[in-house]
């Protein structure tokens, strides 16, 4: 009698993981998508997609967009979007150069204005949106004209160069190599890699236990205990790789601790849960007391301040102020967004998932030029791909009933 109650544990333990396999589609899709792309891409290159030369570039060169999208990913979660992130970048690169070469302010003393101008673009544009209501689209559509116009006013149309050293580390410049240039594997990259790894083993096990504790835990423990694994591994070669080379990107640094941080935000705040409960339902969160205005209104204004930094270490990077900087910032980041699981109707989304998509718009960007594909056909590509991740959000909607 014991044996036949126990007999339908196993099926019922498989059908519960596969469920909740399908349940996760969308993240594990993006992983499985993300290591596809690498593969084909490391294959067709003969190897030089993964070389450390080559990561440590796809770091640097794609760093602005994937800042742009821990922004952009709270903006589209609340269920607005931000047309202007470009002409921005645009503005306060025009204004670190002005700065910096003309008004001979300290190069650190510029990045904190910058920074508040950032705070003060977004906070022009929050007002409106927040307060008077008008569309994110249309006043964000106009404040991608507006900035555009101040930039080459600010550089009359002309380019402003060269930056400061210090200033251009923010951009292209690398922590220090602790064994002098010699060593097989830079050690200051390898000891962040390996304390980083521990923290994510840390983390999940601290995650895992606290669900287990008040008994909302549904993960199977095979595919809690795969993804950790998967996890410390690809942590793991990005920090062999980049060991191997110059070592670690100081722009590298900057986006880790955001990601941290903004992780932490939008899963532990009540800012960050006000956010999703906005997107998910504007008029349910205004009455169950959520300041829908002043949650939209720090919003932008968070939105002005991460633009504000891609933008100074774009212009860091290139070592120049350009009248022309940051065309195209916006779509790249709004696709990243996107590509990495965020909903068109808001409500859904993470900044993990934003930086993910970012990386395989990197991926596929620096595929294809090493490939020697044409601009057009890339373009080409990247809207296919963008098209690919909406259709596939719109299906997991219907499949799941339209939740």
């Amino acid at each position: 009698m014991s044996d036949l109650t126990k007999t339908p544990a196993a099926p019922n333990i498989l059908t519960a993981a596969f469920r909740y396999l399908a349940g996760q589609l969308r993240q594990i899709g993006l992983f499985i998508a993300l290591i596809v792309i690498v593969i084909f891409f490391e294959v067709a290159t003969s190897g030089i997609t993964l070389k450390p030369i080559n990561v440590s570039n796809l770091v640097v060169q794609n760093s602005y967009i994937l800042i742009l999208a821990i922004g952009m990913v709270m903006v589209i979660i609340a269920g607005h979007i931000d047309l202007s992130v470009g002409s921005v970048v645009a503005f306060v690169g025009a204004m670190a150069g002005v700065m910096i070469t003309q008004w001979h302010v300290p190069w650190w003393l510029a990045i904190v204005l910058c920074l508040g101008i950032g705070a003060l673009v977004g906070m022009w544009q929050g007002f409106w949106i927040a307060y008077f209501r008008i569309p994110a689209f249309i006043v964000t559509l106009a404040g991608m004209l507006t900035f555009r116009g101040l930039t080459q006013i600010a550089l009359q149309n002309q380019q402003i160069s060269p930056f400061p050293d210090e200033f251009r580390a923010l951009g292209s410049g690398f922590l220090p190599d602790l064994g002098g240039g010699v060593s097989l594997l830079e050690p200051l990259t390898v000891g962040i890699g390996i304390l980083a790894t521990l923290l994510v083993i840390a983390q999940g096990i601290r995650q895992r236990a606290a669900r287990k504790k008040f008994a909302v835990e549904d993960e199977p423990f095979a595919w809690y205990l795969a993804k950790l694994v998967f996890t410390s591994i690809l942590i793991l070669l990005i920090t062999y790789l980049l060991a191997s080379y110059n070592g670690t990107p100081i722009v590298l640094i900057v986006l880790g601790v955001l990601v941290v941080a903004y992780s932490a935000i939008m899963s532990r705040s009540v800012f960050g849960r006000h956010i999703y409960a906005i997107g998910g339902n504007l008029n349910a969160a205004a009455l169950s007391g959520v300041k829908t205005k002043r949650v939209t209104f720090l919003l932008f204004v968070n939105m002005g301040v991460i633009a504000a930094l891609a933008g100074l270490v774009f212009t860091a990077q290139l070592n120049l102020a350009n009248p022309k900087a940051g065309d195209g910032f916006e779509l790249d980041a709004i696709a990243a967004v996107f590509i990495g699981g965020a909903a068109v109707t808001g409500g859904i989304g993470t900044v993990t998932g934003a930086i993910i998509g970012g990386l395989i718009i990197g991926i596929l960007n620096n595929g294809m030029s090493i490939l020697g594909v044409g601009s057009e056909f890339q373009q080409l590509i990247k809207g296919l791909v963008l098209l690919a991740a909406v259709a596939f959000d719109v299906y997991n909607k219907r499949r799941n009933g339209g939740r």
